[in-house]
């Protein structure tokens, strides 16, 4: 796929992605990663050709009850739907979404349970930017 290295077509294709602003603190988290991952196939362009919109959906919620009716588990959810656009003709490349989630053990220390979440949400951000460009770099690769 990555065929060519930096200088490959699939790699000058990611190079001319721009990534749309995402609300909130997961879409800022979220744009800043597939930025890092998109710019690191090539140099950027600097009239880009294709558009990724993405949504987000972040979810927490609390699970196992211990003895005291408190949470001491949580499931952090994070599901994007992201678009690939070619803005040379307005079409839509790419439809899809992608999605992970994770456990958070809630402990005694409300310092440490904000942490862990905040953790987790970072490390979901990761992997789903990394499915979402592998994803596009597939659809990229199919229309070269």
């Amino acid at each position: 796929m990555y065929a060519g290295g930096g200088s490959g077509e699939v790699a000058r294709g990611l190079a001319q992605v721009d990534v749309s602003p995402i609300p909130g603190k997961a879409g800022w988290l979220m744009r800043n990663a597939l930025a890092d991952r998109l710019g690191a196939a090539g140099n950027p362009s600097p009239s880009p050709r294709y558009r990724l919109d993405v949504r987000l959906d972040d979810s927490l919620e609390g699970l196992g009850l211990i003895n005291d009716d408190t949470i001491g588990r949580e499931r952090r959810t994070l599901r994007a739907r992201y678009q690939l656009v070619d803005m040379q003709d307005g079409s839509i490349l790419l439809d899809a979404t992608a999605g992970s989630d994770a456990g958070i053990d809630v402990v005694s220390s409300e310092y440490a349970t904000i942490a862990a979440e905040q953790t987790a949400l970072e490390n979901l951000t990761r992997d789903v930017a990394d499915h979402i460009v592998t994803r596009v770099a597939l659809a990229l690769r199919g229309k070269e």
